[in-house]
């Protein structure tokens, strides 16, 4: 019932690939067996590890995105302002637009 299947792409036989995922399963586990069993959560182990430096506080590395990409904005800042209006936080406004464009789209492929 379960046989070779020759195709002009190559050989299909589901016993040779359930071999194959059965031993990459049990090299999996063996790999697995050999790791550490001390490991704890909610530990110092849980910390990152940042080269024995103390872990700063949040405020004192985070960077906003306003200041990151600051020069991005200011160069596009009339092509911003043009197009923050027309963003309203509605779902239904978006998928308008995406209709809109799609019909545009598929007007000018059709008669083009």
């Amino acid at each position: 019932m379960i046989g070779t299947l020759t195709t002009g792409f190559g050989v299909w036989n589901p016993l040779i690939w359930l071999c194959g995922i059965a031993a990459s399963l049990f090299l999996s586990w063996l790999i697995w067996q050999c790791g550490e069993s001390d490991y704890e959560g909610d530990t110092e182990q849980t910390a990152p590890y940042l080269s024995g430096n103390a872990e700063p506080e949040k405020g004192a590395v985070h960077i906003r995105a306003g200041n990151m990409y600051w020069g991005f904005t200011a160069a596009l800042k009339p092509y911003y302002e043009r197009l923050i209006p027309l963003h309203s936080g509605i779902v239904n406004d978006y998928v308008s637009w995406f209709l809109i464009g799609a019909v545009i789209l598929f007007v000018v492929v059709i008669l083009g």
